[in-house]
């Protein structure tokens, strides 16, 4: 987008959700607080409930008053949703409800989840760490179609899930790919399952035609998703912007995780056709560390990097953030996912502390996922 606002005014959502989500976007907040504070803005932060404590609280995993605050936001910052006390399948009202009707309702449609290892993380992932130098991938990743909201069924003998896609869906979020691709390395890989499914043969015809009518100048290859879950790991190096459907693409980014070496790292961000984005770490509520303090807030710092500069506009100070970032990380700020003893307010400490000696002016050599002109 490279926007510049000077000084602004933004009006962010924060939905901290469950498990760990408070505890991560509490450290989100602070960085966007101190981020304000060193640059002269004027971030309005408001709480309100999805998920579980939504249900809990209001009988809703979305109540309205949550859906209509973060439609006339600038920005939304989710923590995460679920837990064992939601879990029952077979409830009416389920805290994923509330994310999925979220996305519909803020109409965020490309689900853009950076991978993209720290060099001091390297030798602590599952993965050696000679195939993990240099890997720099983004997925895109359709976030409001396929089976997560087709028609379904349950019957006491099968259970149904319709998996249904429009060309439009699939031309809009094959065109942000594209358009990412060309501000990157210019490669874009079309994950599907052609040589079973009809919905991704649809989707390869209408990605080929894309390509081939807009976007020429683009390298474009067709994975199936089965050889692609092997070649993520076997050579990440090879991908820049991978682009596939949305039950793909949960699986695929939750295993490009294992890349960067802890899913507590990774961000993301929701976008549509505006500039109100939905950002949230990839990870899910941990319900099994939520309350002691050990959560790896850099996935959620991380995402309100990405907000400052999707939403926002402001890509020096999402610089900085992500400068920081990196910072804490050479000097082996780990928390326990990493291997590291380091609490989730230390690691958040230690962010806040480089960030206020940030320059104003960051380098754009500093930006670990840079913004472009996405849209039309």
């Amino acid at each position: 987008m490279s926007r510049e606002f000077g000084a602004r005014r933004a009006t962010i959502v924060v939905l901290p959700g469950d498990g760990i989500g408070p505890e991560v976007t509490m450290a989100a907040t602070q960085v966007l607080q101190a981020v304000a504070a060193r640059f002269g803005h004027t971030f309005e932060l408001i709480t309100h409930l999805i998920g579980g404590a939504a249900i809990d609280a209001t009988g809703s995993a979305l109540p309205e008053a949550s859906a209509a605050a973060c439609q006339s936001a600038d920005a939304v910052l989710l923590g995460a949703v679920g837990g064992p006390k939601w879990s029952d399948p077979k409830a009416s009202v389920r805290p994923e409800q509330g994310l999925l009707a979220l996305r519909k309702v803020l109409g965020v449609y490309a689900n853009l989840r950076p991978v993209k290892p720290h060099a001091a993380t390297l030798e602590r992932a599952p993965i050696k760490a000679n195939i993990l130098r240099d890997v720099d991938m983004v997925v895109v990743r359709e976030l409001t179609g396929g089976s997560y909201f087709g028609k379904k069924e349950r019957h006491a003998d099968r259970a149904i899930d319709i998996c249904e896609y429009s060309v439009l869906e699939i031309e809009r979020v094959a065109r942000y790919a594209f358009r990412l691709a060309r501000s990157r390395r210019g490669r874009v890989t079309s994950v599907d399952k052609a040589n079973v499914l009809e919905t991704s043969r649809l989707w390869r015809e209408v990605v080929t035609r894309i390509h081939r009518d807009e976007f020429s100048d683009v390298a474009l290859e067709h994975q199936l998703v089965d050889s692609m879950a092997m070649h993520l790991i076997s050579r990440p190096r090879d991908y820049d912007v991978v682009v596939t459907e949305n039950l793909f693409g949960d699986i695929l980014t939750d295993e490009a995780a294992m890349l960067a070496g802890s899913m507590g790292l990774l961000p993301s961000a929701a976008l549509g056709d505006g500039t109100l984005g939905l950002y949230e770490p990839i990870h899910g509520s941990a319900p099994d560390i939520a309350g002691k303090g050990i959560a790896n807030p850099i996935g959620a710092i991380l995402s309100a990097a990405m907000l400052l500069r999707h939403s926002l506009g402001l890509s020096d100070e999402a610089a900085a953030v992500e400068a920081a970032v990196s910072q804490v990380l050479d000097a082996g700020v780990f928390t326990a996912d990493l291997g590291g003893t380091h609490s989730t307010q230390q690691a958040t400490e230690a962010v806040l502390k480089h960030l206020s000696a940030a320059p104003q002016a960051v380098a754009r050599k500093d930006e670990r996922f840079p913004a472009i002109d996405l849209r039309d």
